[in-house]
């Protein structure tokens, strides 16, 4: 019983600073998975066209970071890059811009490996007759994919992206090493402050259990809402 009393006066004291984890660490898991989808995307289109430099290449790079730990990753843009004098902007009226945006492209990178790899399944698994008709009716290669097949695919890997989404939220917890405010940095703080570990291990991990729960069940309605349109 002393320990949800303890966990109790730690979330009352320390709220904000629980807050504003959640608030990073939701903003680092959004932008990561709009980059990783949008590079995702195009990486897919890449692996399977038929310019074998490009898909070579393609290939390379989803099986480069797929292979590679996302700290490594982290670590060499962050410290890496500006050794060899590649460093991002320093923006004024953001704070800790440097941090976030290597946080933001590490995981975006990584990411992205691994939604191609989704959308190249779920474009290979649309029926090649879909193409053809699309063709037929006058559509350029270009069109078809973008306006019959890809569509097709996205509704079918819905599921899988939606657990890309919900990995990100757990993942992003890696971005404290390079002292990123989310979540996770947040916790260590108020346990750097009160000395109860595992009342503030618990709180965090009962966080990260509702976010990733919310995300779930929102894209489980959006399947449902999907299956309906189908219909």
């Amino acid at each position: 019983m002393t320990f949800f009393v303890n966990v109790w006066t730690t979330l009352e004291k320390y709220y904000r600073f629980f807050l504003e984890g959640v608030q990073n660490t939701l903003i680092i898991a959004f932008f990561t998975v709009l980059f990783g989808t949008l590079l995702g995307i195009l990486m897919a289109m890449a692996k399977l066209s038929g310019i074998k430099p490009l898909k070579w290449l393609a290939t390379a790079y989803i099986e480069f970071f797929r292979g590679t730990p996302l700290m490594v990753q982290l670590m060499f843009i962050f410290y890496g890059l500006p050794m060899i004098g590649v460093s991002f902007p320093d923006v004024p009226f953001i704070e800790n811009f440097q941090r976030f945006a290597a946080g933001i492209v590490a995981m975006s990178l990584n990411s992205c490996a691994y939604v191609a790899e989704v959308i190249r399944s779920g474009i290979q698994a649309v029926d090649v007759g879909q193409m053809e008709a699309a063709r037929s009716l006058g559509f350029k290669k270009s069109q078809s994919m973008t306006l019959v097949i890809l569509p097709q695919a996205i509704r079918n890997i819905l599921p899988a992206l939606g657990n890309e989404f919900v990995t990100v939220i757990k993942e992003s917890s890696i971005v404290s090493v390079i002292g990123i405010a989310d979540l996770m940095f947040r916790t260590n703080g108020v346990k750097a402050k009160n000395y109860k570990t595992l009342e503030c291990l618990f709180i965090a991990a009962m966080i990260y259990f509702v976010l990733t729960f919310v995300s779930s069940r929102l894209i489980s309605l959006m399947e449902r809402r999907l299956r309906r349109g189908r219909k």
